[in-house]
């Protein structure tokens, strides 16, 4: 992963731009494909394409705008956005299964032959095997980049995919059984499918603006701190930390031996800063208040001589992403 975010900017911006390009051109290629069978499944892989293209751009102008750098209006980024995006595509997919269904029921009843299922088959074979590219490049890009619009957009994309396969699966079936009510029938079963993925775009996206605990996070920012902790270092509490964009934000309380003079314990602060910048980037921010020690600290002070030392040192307490979010006031710390 790169630490240049010029670079991670350029590389995002040009990923969302394919994106956009490539789904236009696939949307084509899916309504042709449309036009010569008149099958029900084809066209509801061609409305999820819209909401592709649709959902591309949307994600193109995220990208662009969430790698501005923070201002005096915007002081925590604008990656935010992103969650938008992810929520507005979630959104986009669901329209697009209920409007599948919809389109399905009516032919489901009343089946309407198909012609030139042999073309239509190629065209969305080709459209397919184009798409599960386009989808694992973004979602390697948007891990890359550290862009949750681009995965959000390669994992629609690649839901694109298995709607493909189940509408070739299907139409496959019509062209050896002749049954054509298989036809809607698996476009209502593609319908579900994108319902279920919307949904759950959508709660990611929601997650990301409510701020919710991420506990992976937490506990890479604890591993990156006890590799290289020092036994100045007595414990932290009140771990916080959230993505925006390309953006970590992480606050928590260290406490510091109470008999530090305030030049001291920022030198201590400004170290553990250093550490989070080189594990995170330069987009990480960063903010550490210094508590001093207290009595019930004791047991997990490693600092010998020290005047205020009431017990002896049993074992320093490890650092876990759910203890170390709690309040020292909190039970079960």
């Amino acid at each position: 992963m790169s630490d240049n975010p010029e670079k991670r900017r350029r590389g995002a911006v040009i990923a969302a731009l394919a994106s956009l390009v490539v789904g236009g051109l696939l949307l084509a290629v899916k309504f042709l494909a449309y036009a010569q069978t008149g099958s029900a499944a084809i066209l509801s892989d061609a409305l999820e394409s819209i909401v592709n293209v649709v959902a591309a751009g949307f994600a193109l102008i995220s990208v662009i705008y969430a790698a501005t750098p923070p201002d005096s209006q915007h002081p925590y980024g604008h990656g935010t956005i992103e969650f938008f995006s992810a929520g507005f595509e979630g959104g986009l997919i669901i329209v697009a299964g209920c409007g599948i269904i919809w389109e399905s029921v009516g032919k489901l009843v009343s089946p309407v032959p198909l012609a030139n299922l042999d073309q239509g088959l190629v065209l969305l074979a080709g459209a397919g095997v184009v798409n599960l590219g386009l989808g694992l490049g973004l979602v390697r890009a948007g891990k890359r980049q550290r862009s949750l619009t681009l995965v959000a957009d390669g994992k629609h994309v690649l839901t694109d995919v298995v709607t493909s396969v189940g509408v070739l699966a299907g139409l496959f079936l019509v062209r050896l059984t002749g049954l054509e009510w298989l036809d809607p029938a698996v476009a209502c079963a593609v319908a579900v499918n994108i319902l279920f993925t919307g949904y759950r775009l959508m709660r990611q996206a929601f997650a990301g603006l409510m701020r919710e605990a991420d506990p992976r996070l937490l506990d890479e920012i604890c591993q990156t701190l006890s590799a290289r902790r020092k036994p100045i270092w007595i414990g932290i509490h009140r771990l916080r930390a959230w993505r925006s964009g390309n953006r970590i934000h992480v606050d928590f309380h260290l406490i510091l031996p109470r008999d530090l003079s305030l030049e001291a314990a920022h030198a201590e602060v400004r170290e553990v800063e250093d550490i989070l910048y080189a594990g995170f980037g330069s987009d990480a921010d960063v903010l550490i208040h210094a508590d001093p020690c207290d009595t019930p600290q004791c047991p997990e002070c490693d600092m010998d001589p020290c005047r205020w030392r009431v017990a002896d040192a049993v074992h320093a307490r490890l650092w876990f992403g759910d203890t170390a979010s709690l309040d020292e006031e909190e039970p079960g710390r």
